[in-house]
């Protein structure tokens, strides 16, 4: 089955449904989804979306506290748009009818979260990002050119004339078919799944990255991987992400003596960027040799229950009063800081290929993203893309590129085909929080090797099922990772060598790129 549009859409979190609303009034959409368009990374966002619309706070001052949490790689002009656009894509979320928490004057409540200088972060309780779903997918999907592929997986990208022309997917029942159109936008979010421990749905895959990378696009930043530091670690219960709203609002992590360790680790204690905070949990678990805990028995217990009340319902669920307990808790894989590269209008290297959202790479988040701002990017950028979709096409607007050496010490021969499981255990014990050369090389060596496999099956036009894909894009996304992560001989953000722990911006302050090779 083939199907025409004037614009394509690859995902349906907040950067696909915000550029769906941009695109609306210009043409025939066709957005496709690999499962129901509720199912993303968006509707997992707890803790909220920030934006400077306090009085005492500027978008200069959100931009600075972007840069600092990014650990000396931010791209400033990127962080400059995020910021300053930031404030009118959020109050336009309210003017359609977004329910955000308000205080006693009707204003929009503000929450404080890791490593920013003022409470900025709005917030529907704990479940943000649902709420932001809610009301784009209710704007997008009032459009009457708007048409949904669901439970669609979308498994190359078209090129025609040195061009992008669309997309090849598979419906459910395992059909294969194209959908052609003027431009086309990946939103389709980030891929926790490569590792054992994440937070991310079943569904974070990386697909976007791995098209794009079959494709020819430039994919940049891939070593730098966020890992929430509070995440459910309990036995017997599913990883559960304990927002870093929860910290904002005074929760303590604590050892297994009940003593709050953080401030041994970082002046701002618990509210320390990201990177920080899950690296610490680790030392003091070692240190200790016990287990580690957040604590909210000093809070208010009718505040805690009325701010977190999904948090607390699947707490209980696992055995424990959010308000009272000590919740066992442990770093999980979160965010991709890297991604397709893109200008700041979504273009990609491939002539009318976009990305937006977590699986671009826009270098606004530098080594280590900021609290809060996963879901404005969304919004900024995929309303950004929009607009860029309708216009004539051109290249994108990007740095020449510093392009990496992504050869391998192993001999590149197909062998054995790993599970999903194997992948992501390899991933979280050799290219997680604390990396080293010996276990990056290995990673890196057996990765390619499923790469080469990969490309080998390709070629010959094997067919795949929705199975086979998934576990292709994770191959991708888990090469690349673990081969920047090999070459980058430093440490900062989300990238942290035990072998190179120190920062070195005289030989490393770049981003390097990767593109296919033939093989």
């Amino acid at each position: 089955m083939d199907v025409r549009g004037d614009f394509i859409i690859v995902g349906s979190g907040i950067a696909g449904l915000r550029a769906a609303v941009e695109l609306a009034p210009a043409g025939d959409i066709i957005v496709i989804t690999k499962a129901d368009p509720s199912e993303s990374n968006t509707e997992y966002a707890q803790g909220g979306i920030a934006a400077a619309i306090a009085a005492d706070d500027s978008a200069a001052l959100h931009a600075a506290d972007t840069i600092t949490a990014g650990d000396g790689l931010c791209d400033e002009q990127a962080v400059r748009v995020l910021a300053d656009e930031g404030p009118r894509y959020t109050l336009e979320l309210l003017e359609w009818g977004a329910r955000f928490d308000r205080d006693d004057r009707g204003r929009p409540a503000l929450a404080s979260e890791g490593a920013h200088s003022v409470r900025r972060v709005l917030h529907a309780s704990d479940a943000t990002g649902r709420e932001i779903g809610r009301v784009l997918w209710e704007r997008a999907s009032s459009a009457t050119r708007i048409r949904v592929l669901k439970n669609t997986l979308a498994i190359g990208v078209v090129i025609e004339d040195g061009k992008c022309a669309g997309v090849r997917f598979i419906d459910e029942s395992g059909a294969s078919g194209h959908a052609f159109g003027h431009t086309t936008l990946l939103a389709t979010g980030g891929g926790g799944q490569v590792f054992r421990e994440t937070t991310n749905p079943t569904i974070a895959t990386g697909d976007g990255v791995a098209l794009a990378y079959r494709a020819g696009a430039r994919i940049a930043d891939m070593e730098f991987v966020q890992f929430h530091p509070t995440v459910l670690n309990a036995d017997n219960s599913p990883r559960f992400l304990l927002s870093e709203a929860l910290r904002g609002e005074g929760a303590r992590l604590v050892n297994a003596s009940g003593k709050a360790f953080m401030l041994d680790y970082h002046p701002m204690a618990d509210l320390a960027p990201r990177d920080v905070v899950a690296r610490s949990i680790i030392r003091e678990a070692s240190r200790t040799e016990g287990p580690v805990f957040l604590s909210l028995r000093h809070l208010d217990v009718e505040q805690v229950r009325r701010r977190f009340p999904m948090i607390a319902a699947t707490v209980a669920r696992a055995g424990f009063d959010l308000a009272h307990d000590p919740i066992p808790v442990g770093p999980a894989a979160h965010y991709f800081m890297g991604g397709v590269e893109t200008d700041l209008e979504g273009r990609t290297s491939v002539c009318g290929l976009f990305a937006a959202g977590e699986v671009a790479c826009t270098r606004v988040h530098g080594a280590n993203r900021l609290a809060s701002n996963s879901l404005l990017e969304g919004l900024v950028f995929g309303a950004r893309a929009g607009r860029a979709m309708t216009g004539p096409l051109r290249d994108a607007d990007l740095p020449p590129p510093v392009l990496g050496d992504a050869a391998s010490g192993a001999s590149i021969r197909p062998g054995r085909m790993m599970s999903e499981g194997e992948i992501r255990d390899l991933m979280w014990t050799s290219v997680g929080l604390f990396r080293e050369r010996r276990s990056l090389q290995d990673a890196a060596d057996r990765l390619q090797e499923q790469q080469a496999a990969l490309d080998g099956n390709l070629a010959r036009d094997a067919p795949l099922d929705h199975k086979g894909w998934r576990r292709s894009s994770m191959v991708t996304v888990a090469a690349l990772t673990a081969t920047a992560a090999l070459r980058r001989e430093e440490s900062r953000g989300g990238h942290f060598r035990t072998d190179f722990p120190a920062r070195d911006d005289l030989n490393w302050k770049i981003h390097i790129s990767d593109v296919m090779h033939p093989r």
